[in-house]
């Protein structure tokens, strides 16, 4: 093993950071609490309060001590495991809340049920979160227990909290995009004619998982073929399909997507299994044109919107379109650069209820925010995905990944 298995962790000094910034925002907002939404959130905002995952939510009073409630009381002895062996806990007090009428009652003990409550995770949407992140029945509840609070969505404003990183956030980002960067070495290594998409499955996840670090919903999204706009998880991992065997002429795409704590990486690892047409070595060309004009125009004072122009250029010149965002932020992932470049005449034969919603966010770039490069070029149903995990500096930026923000040929 080539590297040491020893994920970053954060400090006490690092919670009281975050609960300083998170307090002198429930101020500029005039909330006195916070439900922040852990449940099955893909963002796992819970964690910027608890640095704890419990799958369920943090109560976050103004004054006062917060509370963790989870839906089992395994989730709290898990968590007391963790403590007993030196770990200690940001918020000592776990309960556990069956329904939402239980964690109003959380409230009430605090004297808050007729407060202005903020909201993280009703509104939110993260990819595989467009609907927001707490549940249905959990919201009725809790609002109608609480007749007399207002209540403000705020996860958008929180999301932006969330965005510049710490020295210490950093450091786990660092070690998250190594985790990436060995896991595409690997699949740089095994990806040849013959192979199964299902060992290009796990010999990546093997990599990640041996950094003691975990992997974002939905592990790895991947496909391949000589030329297919099919993208997300395997099918064959949610039904009974077999996975496919790669041939000659292939593009092998996966997505990889290692944390270290709650702070995520994202790369596009391609690999083309030579000869590849000459559509592909097109769109290979341009994607890779559009990461170079990222990584000069990105430095701390543009905005998302001039980052995102300057990516799309390429893709203007050549007449391709891209089909999922250029760039985008995480952790969390919630500045999404998706582009219309040349999409005017491209018609994929989707069938959509209602208007498509993608709403367009705004930010000014600091030193400290990390973003995933991810171009992708297309032409027809042609499209080469590259990219890595990027670092806004004090002058410029910092690559973190370097394999995977070009094509492999084997």
């Amino acid at each position: 093993m080539a590297y040491v298995v020893n994920p970053p962790a954060l400090s006490m000094a690092e919670r009281e950071r975050r609960w300083g910034r998170v307090r002198k925002f429930m101020r500029e907002r005039g909330v006195e609490a916070l439900l922040v939404a852990g449940f099955r959130s893909r963002e796992m905002y819970e964690s910027y309060l608890s640095d704890d995952y419990n799958e369920g939510c943090v109560v976050f009073p103004l004054e006062g001590e917060p509370v963790v409630l989870t839906w089992a009381p395994l989730r709290v002895m898990r968590a007391r495991w963790s403590a007993e062996r030196g770990h200690a806990l940001w918020i000592p007090d776990y309960r556990v809340a069956a329904s939402g009428t239980a964690a109003a009652q959380v409230f009430t003990e605090k004297k808050l049920a007729a407060a202005r409550i903020g909201v993280v995770g009703l509104a939110s949407q993260a990819p595989t979160e467009v609907y927001g992140a707490i549940p249905a029945n959990f919201w009725l509840q809790f609002t109608a227990a609480l007749p007399k609070a207002a209540f403000e969505e705020v996860s958008e404003a929180f999301s932006h909290l969330m965005l510049t990183k710490s020295a210490e956030e950093l450091a786990q980002i660092r070690y998250a995009a190594q985790a990436a960067e060995a896991a595409c070495k690997v699949l740089a290594e095994i990806t040849r004619e013959g192979t199964g998409e299902e060992t290009v499955f796990a010999e990546a996840t093997r990599t990640m998982l041996g950094f003691g670090v975990g992997i974002r919903y939905p592990a790895i999204v991947m496909n391949s073929g000589p030329h297919t706009l099919s993208w997300g998880p395997p099918r064959w991992t949610t039904r009974g399909e077999a996975p496919r065997v790669l041939q000659r002429g292939d593009l092998m795409q996966s997505e990889l997507m290692p944390m270290c704590g709650n702070q995520e990486v994202q790369v596009q690892m391609t690999v083309a299994l030579d000869p590849i047409d000459a559509t592909n070595q097109s769109c290979e060309r341009v994607a890779r044109d559009s990461y170079d004009a990222g990584i000069r125009a990105l430095r701390p004072g543009i905005t998302f919107a001039d980052l995102l122009a300057a990516m799309e250029e390429p893709l203007k010149v050549a007449g391709c379109w891209g089909y999922t965002p250029l760039v985008h932020s995480i952790a969390p992932h919630f500045l999404a650069g998706r582009t219309t470049v040349n999409m005017e005449n491209v018609k994929l034969g989707v069938a959509h209820v209602g208007a498509p919603a993608a709403p367009v966010r705004k930010a000014v770039l600091e030193p400290g925010m990390v973003f995933a490069f991810e171009p992708n070029a297309c032409l027809g149903e042609h499209r080469v995905n590259i990219g890595g995990t990027v670092l806004v500096t004090e002058i410029g930026c910092e690559e973190l990944n370097l394999i995977p923000t070009r094509v492999t040929h084997n």
